[in-house]
């Protein structure tokens, strides 16, 4: 899994120029770590960390929010939450 902010001019605190749609799943990992996450319908998120050993679940995110969070899995089983969005 690459860290595309890992040395480069883009750092992970700069604003995002690119987007792109996740579909949460317990196996597959993010393609690429994101910078933070937006969660258009709020619920429930299973994370786990580009640093991280174990998920974690976050809970009653709400509607619109955005989540700076470096994820490397939006784990299916325990997240609610839809129109979920990696912030690169």
């Amino acid at each position: 899994m690459a860290d595309q902010f890992s040395g480069t001019l883009d750092s992970v605190s700069s604003p995002a120029t690119r987007a792109v749609a996740v579909a949460p799943h317990d196996a597959n990992a993010l393609v690429d770590i994101p910078k933070a996450l937006f969660v258009g319908t709020g619920g429930n998120l299973m994370l786990r960390g580009s640093g991280g050993g174990a998920d974690v679940l976050f809970r009653n995110v709400p509607d619109g929010c955005v989540l700076p969070f470096r994820a490397q899995f939006v784990r299916a089983t325990g997240t609610t939450a839809t129109d979920i969005v990696a912030l690169y």
